[in-house]
């Protein structure tokens, strides 16, 4: 188990560019099943979760061409099916949460899917049955074996259209059921679909790819299927968590950030959360300039109210960064009310910030209300343990803001979904440690 060693209470100042979106890249990586042609990918980040599953795309026998240290060429003309019923692929796609989306392209094209439980961050219930259900709207037979730690079977003869109602705007539900309808006889309408920036990526990369997809961006899919698909080239957005992160990276430890080629555009609400936050920035074309700001300011409601930050799917605000806003606030003056509604177990790491200092009342598993500092009590290094992805990016902040040292243990996660977060933020200054 790797640790950072933070010493804190330093200002930060220069350019940073955001990677690849992790979220973008598990689900389009996975589309590369979908054909035998060569399909180029680029800006993909060099991330724990996205090398693995490039990894066990080649155990599959998909071939990988690096064309750069972001872009990667891969062929998946001879897959070996039989490896699905192997230990190694059992244990390989255990360990990898993306994994799950392995199952709509290979039911499309192969018409039989195989995966087991998948793991991945362990943030409250993450259930399943809106990928499965949809499986089984277009025709496929869905088997549970809750031995050995459990193992998904879909088999299908024959993909029909259907209509279908998602029981909940699942986006990886609806990426992997997408995937599948692309090849399926008939016409499949998904209604409740989500719609996030990285769902429209990947709709808009399968029609390059010769499959017809309407209604991109919006809630209601219509899919026409083919018979087969052909090969195309994709570059992936910049991740919108990084971009988040790092705004609120800047308030935290007062420091001049410009986040470079950002595709403002494709980020929604994100900067207008973090500006009600009392953060200032700036546009300067496709760059976010976040000025040194000595103190922020959260605003109310017009009636005077405490601010509440709630997730929601797109084009609400993201719950990948609800730890991040959160963290954030710290140091504000005034107080905000964050609530987390997808994840029942994601704000469990406000102890550790409440042992730094910081003023939160965990008011349930989903709610939590932050008192700012006003930078009037600056917090203190401590040791902890990240517990997921973003918890540990959200202490990674405290600790850079926070006076003394501080240890972070278990940074895989972080390492999961950042790709080199340490040597990127020292190179602007900060003093991070892999130990």
């Amino acid at each position: 188990m790797a640790s950072f060693k933070i010493t804190g209470d330093r200002r930060l100042k220069g350019e940073i560019v955001p990677q690849g979106a992790k979220n973008e890249a598990l689900q389009i990586i996975c589309a590369v099943l979908l054909t035998k042609e060569p399909v180029t990918i680029h800006n993909i980040p060099n991330i724990r979760d996205v090398n693995q599953l490039i990894d066990l795309l080649g155990d599959l026998g998909v071939r990988r061409t690096r064309l750069s240290e972001s872009s990667i060429r891969f062929e998946a003309d001879d897959i070996n099916l039989e490896y699905l019923e192997s230990d190694s692929f059992r244990q390989k796609a255990a360990a990898l949460r993306g994994s799950v989306m392995l199952l709509g392209p290979m039911l499309a094209r192969f018409r039989k899917g195989r995966i087991p439980r998948p793991g991945g961050d362990k943030i409250g219930r993450r259930r399943l049955d809106t990928h499965f259900l949809g499986f089984e709207k277009l025709g496929a037979q869905f088997s549970y074996d809750g031995e050995d730690g459990g193992f998904y079977k879909v088999d299908a003869a024959n993909l029909k259209g259907a209509f279908m109602l998602l029981d909940e705007a699942s986006v990886t539900g609806t990426a992997n059921v997408l995937m599948a309808a692309v090849m399926a006889e008939g016409t499949t309408t998904i209604y409740n679909a989500a719609c996030e920036p990285y769902l429209q990526q990947l709709c808009k990369m399968l029609n390059r790819m010769g499959a017809k997809i309407s209604g991109i961006s919006s809630n209601l899919l219509t899919v026409e299927g083919v018979n087969q698909l052909s090969g195309t080239e994709h570059t992936m957005l910049p991740d919108m968590i990084e971009i988040g992160s790092f705004i609120g990276l800047a308030a935290m430890t007062q420091s001049e950030i410009t986040i470079k080629n950002c595709q403002i555009p494709q980020l929604g609400i994100i900067p207008d959360v973090f500006q009600k936050l009392g953060i200032q920035m700036e546009f300067r074309g496709d760059d976010i300039f976040v000025p040194a700001q000595e103190r922020y300011r959260i605003e109310n409601y017009m009636d005077g109210s405490t601010l509440t930050v709630a997730d929601a799917p797109w084009p609400g605000f993201t719950p990948d960064l609800l730890s991040i806003v959160l963290v954030t606030a710290i140091q504000a003056q005034g107080t905000v009310l964050i609530h987390q509604k997808m994840f029942e177990s994601r704000l469990f790491f406000v102890d550790k910030l409440i042992e730094m200092g910081a003023q939160i009342i965990l008011c349930d598993p989903h709610r939590a209300t932050v008192i700012g500092h006003n930078r009037d009590t600056q917090l203190r290094g401590i040791r902890m343990t990240s517990p997921d992805i973003r918890a540990g990016v959200a202490l990674l902040m405290a600790a850079l803001s926070a006076k003394g040292i501080s240890i972070i243990d278990n940074i895989e996660q972080i390492d999961r979904g950042y790709q080199n977060i340490d040597t990127r933020l020292n190179a602007i200054g900060a003093e991070i440690v892999r130990l």
